[in-house]
């Protein structure tokens, strides 16, 4: 028998919010974090939902002003690490806290993303170029994955099982489902899912510019404006930074955020950045199937959303044929940017959130809906009492996940 799986904590750090509170006050605002930022000019990318000013002391100082010895242990672990290993540890503590879990020896870790921190990596390299001898030999750690692993193990002394999954966009929702599974099995009593801060070099800016996949900077459109989601005026993603975490328990200690009732993946087979409304269809049936409900019965879903030509276009045939005209729909997208491999948990604790408010949040910049069937929620946030929810995640390679959640 499957054991009832809970979101008993969560986290979020992103360009709007660092904590529960400030995301669900900025989700019914639709106050958006994208902006003008300074970029190399070689990336060709000027507007992002950046991290402002994020600092592990900074935030340590806001967070466990109150627990000296968990700051400094944190403070310890993220020492050498790089970008996602420092937001990863944030977040995860923070999730912790809010869980009440005490048995952290016990607790299953999954750190979502693959190739987390290629900022880093680019910067070591020129660094590398320039003067070989100015390398640290922590880069030995620092330039794999599974360093976030090991900072957050060491920052939060979670102990149990641990690995990374990767699965580009779609890796958070993975990480969930997989942590979700661990959990329903029986296998683990608690699983800690975290999702680090995807740090991406001018390489991978420019290249997600020049493939069309990412809007370009416009002096006639307002930065916050560019995200378009499902909106025919739409012109590719605005890039975000963006890190998360969640807990899943199958007993609770406080009031469960929401609990997960059940979950999809399919890929499409093919290689490739053109997204297949029949896989993602499929995932979503799959996710309905696992929660043992019908379409009729989902009030809400969460869209991937990216903004793009292809991608926004194949999303709204898939919701269209497995929902019809059923759930209301929106993106977070517009709001804190495409986090990447942390998307599908922001997207998550998002939809989580409306949950337990009752609300779901505006779609800002949307004009001229793609799609006159898709139900989707205007520009301003509208009261909604939803009690099942579907967070979608569509990522490249052919990989498509869903979450159905209950409140």
């Amino acid at each position: 028998m499957r054991r009832e799986v809970l979101i008993t904590g969560a986290s979020v750090l992103n360009s709007v919010a660092d904590d529960l509170d400030g995301f669900t006050a900025a989700l019914r605002e639709g106050r958006s974090g994208v902006r003008a930022v300074d970029l190399p000019a070689e990336s060709r990318a000027g507007v992002a939902a950046q991290l402002d000013g994020f600092s592990v002391a900074a935030w340590t100082q806001r967070h466990l002003h109150d627990a000296p010895d968990a700051a400094a242990r944190l403070q310890r672990a993220t020492r050498r690490s790089a970008l996602p290993g420092q937001t990863a540890a944030c977040v995860a503590e923070e999730a912790l806290r809010s869980a009440g879990l005490e048995d952290r020896e016990n607790t299953a870790l999954i750190v979502a993303g693959n190739n987390l921190a290629l900022g880093y990596h680019a910067e070591a390299l020129r660094g590398f170029h320039d003067r070989p001898s100015s390398l640290r030999p922590s880069h030995v750690l620092t330039h794999l994955d599974t360093d976030v692993v090991g900072t957050v193990s060491e920052a939060t002394g979670v102990a149990g099982e641990g690995w990374t999954a990767g699965a580009a966009s779609a890796s958070s929702t993975v990480a969930a489902i997989l942590g979700a599974r661990l959990v329903a099995a029986g296998e683990v009593d608690s699983c800690l899912v975290v999702a680090p801060v995807a740090e991406l070099s001018a390489a991978e800016l420019r290249a997600f510019r020049d493939s069309g996949a990412m809007a370009a900077p416009d002096e006639e459109v307002a930065p916050r404006q560019l995200c378009r989601p499902f909106d025919a005026q739409r012109r590719g993603f605005v890039h975000g930074q963006g890190a998360a975490a969640i807990v899943l328990e199958s007993r609770a200690r406080v009031r469960p955020l929401a609990s997960i009732a059940g979950w999809g993946q399919r890929l499409d087979a093919r290689r490739g950045t053109d997204p297949n409304p029949a896989g993602q269809a499929a995932a979503l049936r799959a996710a309905l199937a696992s929660a043992r409900v019908r379409p009729h019965e989902v009030d809400y879903v969460n869209a991937h959303g990216t903004g793009s030509k292809a991608g926004d276009t194949a999303e709204a045939h898939a919701l269209t044929e497995v929902f019809g005209s059923a759930p209301l729909v929106n993106s977070t997208k517009p709001l804190v940017g495409h986090c990447l491999t942390a998307a599908g948990l922001q997207e998550l604790i998002a939809t989580a959130l409306q949950l337990r408010g009752g609300f779901v949040h505006g779609n800002p910049n949307l004009h001229e809906p793609i799609d006159e069937d898709l139900p989707l929620v205007g520009q301003a946030a509208k009261a909604a009492p939803i009690r099942l929810a579907v967070s979608n995640s569509v990522a490249f390679s052919g990989i498509n996940a869903a979450i159905v959640l209950r409140s």
